[in-house]
């Protein structure tokens, strides 16, 4: 594939990204409310119960393949700030890909440690690509990290798509959290269940 198809490949995946997040967003505020939102998130939560880890992997994955091919494959400098992004999006493959394998829930929170500052990262070059007078030259002049090599539809940017990737690896996380919620809340209330039951009360199966 060219680079304009890869790089329009890259942006479709970011607002895919940005659609799955949004729609986490607007389920879990309208499921303050109550009423059917709860029900539709529950069920869309619960409907990625098991892989949420192995796909916040293959964000992670994609992520680093993807800042690969375009400086190793294109040539294209990554800048300082780059750079630390991929500080704390690489360390994310063998992490995930580990927790994943192990089922290591607890990984959550190492994930979260790397994808906040990240993400904070992510979102500082976002703006100087925008305001370039927020450089302050802290950049090399020959990778300035207000040089905007992709640039799709007035948005999205390379570091706009670093955090697409990392948001979404943070929503994947928190549904892990809340379907491991509902497996206790549901486990413990069948336990409960069992010892209200009158039946069983009697000694009776």
């Amino acid at each position: 594939m060219t680079f304009a198809s890869m790089r329009l490949l890259f942006g479709l995946m970011a607002l895919a990204a940005n659609a799955v997040v949004l729609g986490y967003v607007g389920l879990w505020i309208l499921a303050r409310a109550g009423g059917k939102a709860a029900e539709v998130r529950d069920r869309a939560v619960g409907a990625i119960a098991g892989v949420e880890l192995w796909l916040a992997f293959g964000v992670a994955t994609i992520a680093t393949l993807g800042s690969l091919y375009l400086s190793e494959v294109v040539g294209l400098v990554p800048c300082r700030l780059c750079w630390f992004q991929r500080i704390f999006i690489y360390p994310m493959v063998p992490v995930l890909g580990l927790a994943a394998w192990t089922r290591d829930v607890g990984a959550r929170r190492y994930v979260l440690a790397l994808a906040l500052p990240g993400m904070a990262f992510s979102l500082y070059h976002y703006v100087i690509q925008h305001f370039p007078g927020l450089e302050g030259g802290a950049c090399d002049v020959f990778a300035p990290c207000s040089a905007a090599y992709i640039w799709l539809w007035g948005f999205v940017s390379i570091p706009y798509m670093a955090l697409s990737a990392l948001l979404l690896v943070v929503v994947l996380t928190f549904s892990l959290g809340r379907n491991l919620r509902m497996l206790s809340l549901s486990t413990r209330e069948g336990i409960d269940g069992r010892h209200k039951d009158p039946v069983t009360a009697n000694g009776i199966d």
